[in-house]
């Protein structure tokens, strides 16, 4: 989620197992307010997480009111620690910022804004401004390969 959304291991680890459903047109995981449509794999993973999560303890499954965490720690009713998901991450190679920095820039190319604030958490202002860097850059970029071309 990290590198497919941009998403801070902070918010991966809240969440629930309610933000995740299926429909005829795919998977979905709730973000705040909008549900994200998955990749085949990932939604794959997730649905076996859901189904068979791993238990830590031998006195096994505690009775839980509400919706299970995603990533459950020590105790099952608490989230695993974003500090230990970082650790996992390193471990396995997988770089945390600059697969964030690069899938926020993909993101902030494909979505509203408004949807960007939603998603990162961040000021509605903060989406525009990246929004138009974006797509200022996107812009120089066509506008020095149309010169190219004519050039030719």
């Amino acid at each position: 989620m990290v590198r497919l959304y941009g998403l801070p291991v902070t918010r991966i680890v809240a969440l629930t197992t309610d933000r995740f459903h299926k429909d005829k047109t795919g998977a979905y995981l709730t973000l705040d307010r909008n549900p994200v449509l998955l990749a085949p794999k990932l939604a794959r993973l997730i649905e076996e997480q859901i189904e068979r999560p791993a238990h830590v303890s031998m006195l096994g499954e505690p009775s839980c009111d509400g919706p299970r965490f995603l990533l459950p720690g020590r105790p099952t009713s608490r989230p695993r620690s974003a500090g230990w998901v970082h650790t996992l991450m390193k471990q396995h190679g997988l770089p945390n910022i600059s697969a964030r920095n690069t899938a926020m820039i993909e993101v902030v190319a494909a979505l509203p804004p408004t949807i960007v604030s939603d998603l990162f958490g961040v000021a509605s202002s903060t989406a525009h401004r990246w929004a138009r860097f974006v797509q200022d850059d996107w812009a120089d970029y066509l506008a020095a390969c149309e010169s190219t071309n004519s050039k030719e």
